[in-house]
């Protein structure tokens, strides 16, 4: 996170006060560094240079209007995998011939709706789905480009809720199928067959499983060409992790434990890439988290303390409606005061407003010990944050607000009661 950093103690995103931030806008807050958006693209996009190659922006991790359009004018592509993504997508800016549609339900109106778009590729997870395509594209009087997701049944070592290169997994078109998946969609007099799909995982910090599954379709690329199937690209997918432990340091932080080693971007990809590139294809990539996760945070607001017999907790006022990662997958989020000061931590739940046990932001997370009207900071929340919130418990959507330099503008306007209704 190298646009957040503390200067005399205070929390810094880019060269302004989060202090001053949540004083001007508000709390429950998120809030995006503009310069960590675009440096994180620009070295995943850099890394590929020397492969023919587009980096498609997995809209699923942030879809917020503003952060696509930056990325639109960096040149990126777009990963979609609903007609809404793809309206998204469009509205700020990302050529046609650069977005992929993804996903393993694809109604008939988003399949028509999409190739009305003339999108580059469909990246289609059955037998059934090409069929499907198949007849709309008949009935459109056109043909659609289509790459087929193949699962190699390579373990990511990831969370199980976000594996999906598995057998066990919804995803895909089990490889051990996957010729005559191929001669099957080569058959159909609508469809154009351009390339090969996978996408084993989320949040993956192990360069192995992305090695064994670009050797895999490597092989498999090979086993097409033998049979008169010629494949132009491959889209990889994504997946490459981030750190969500000890994401800033400080003197004054306690140094969090057991964190996991993350490699480099750059040592993910120039993993993949010499194995990849010897079959010629144009590359496809889809990184989502990777570059907006530490590009944003979540501000809160400290609403009460209360302590019982066994636990203390730190009540705010955001919750798992608006940060659901922790409740869903026990996920960890580093969590920082404004200001840091020095002295011992204390053990304390961070729990939010939503009447559900299971609304917390950090459970026996050593913090310092903050008061009634502080501020705190949830990091590394720019991917799969906002996009997960909802209204329960008819809670209002949050304000998103954008840093660049010494300048912040709001993104997304805070609800009020009657955009309840």
């Amino acid at each position: 996170m190298n646009y957040f950093h503390y200067k005399d103690n205070q929390l810094y995103c880019e060269e302004i006060s989060v202090q001053e931030i949540v004083e001007e806008f508000g709390t429950p807050l998120y809030l995006y560094s503009k310069n960590q958006v675009l440096d994180n693209f620009r070295a995943i996009d850099r890394a590929f240079a020397d492969v023919d190659h587009v980096t498609c922006y997995a809209l699923k991790a942030n879809s917020n209007q503003s952060l696509l359009k930056l990325l639109a004018t960096e040149n990126a592509g777009a990963d979609v995998v609903s007609s809404g993504e793809l309206y998204l997508a469009l509205k700020a800016g990302f050529q046609p011939s650069k977005i992929t549609f993804a996903g393993v339900g694809k109604r008939d109106d988003e399949i028509e709706y999409a190739l009305k778009q003339k999108i580059f590729s469909f990246n289609v997870e059955s037998i059934q789905e090409l069929d499907i395509i198949n007849d709309i594209a008949a009935k459109l009087k056109t043909t659609a480009r289509v790459a087929l997701r193949i699962n190699p049944d390579i373990d990511a070592s990831t969370h199980p809720y976000i594996s999906t290169g598995l057998k066990t997994n919804k995803f895909g078109i089990d490889i051990s199928v996957a010729v005559e998946a191929f001669k099957h969609a080569a058959s159909l007099p609508h469809l154009q067959v351009e390339g090969i799909h996978t996408h084993i995982g989320s949040q993956i910090l192990k360069i192995d499983p992305f090695v064994q599954t670009a050797t895999t379709i490597v092989k498999l690329v090979n086993e097409l060409r033998g049979v008169g199937i010629n494949i132009r690209h491959i889209d990889f997918g994504g997946g490459f992790g981030v750190a969500y432990k000890n994401a800033i340091q400080h003197p004054f932080l306690l140094v969090e434990e057991n964190a996991e080693s993350v490699p480099l971007r750059e040592m993910f990809i120039s993993s993949i890439v010499p194995i990849l590139k010897q079959t010629g294809c144009k590359l496809i990539i889809e990184p989502g988290r990777s570059i907006v996760a530490d590009a944003g945070i979540l501000l809160t607001k400290v609403l009460y303390r209360k302590e019982n017999s066994v636990k203390k907790f730190v009540i705010v006022d955001a919750g798992m409606n608006d940060l659901l990662r922790p409740s869903l997958y026990n996920a960890h989020h580093q969590i920082v005061p404004l200001t840091v000061t020095q002295g011992e931590p204390e053990v304390v739940d961070v729990v939010g407003p939503v009447c559900e046990t299971g609304d917390f932001l950090a459970r026996e997370r050593k913090l310092q010990h903050v008061e009634r009207g502080e501020f705190l900071a949830v990091l590394t929340a720019g991917a799969y944050g906002i996009v997960n919130a909802s209204h329960y418990n008819a809670r209002l959507g949050l304000a998103e607000v954008l840093v660049n330099g010494d300048k912040v503008r709001v993104i997304r306007e805070r609800e009020r009661l009657e955009d309840l209704m």
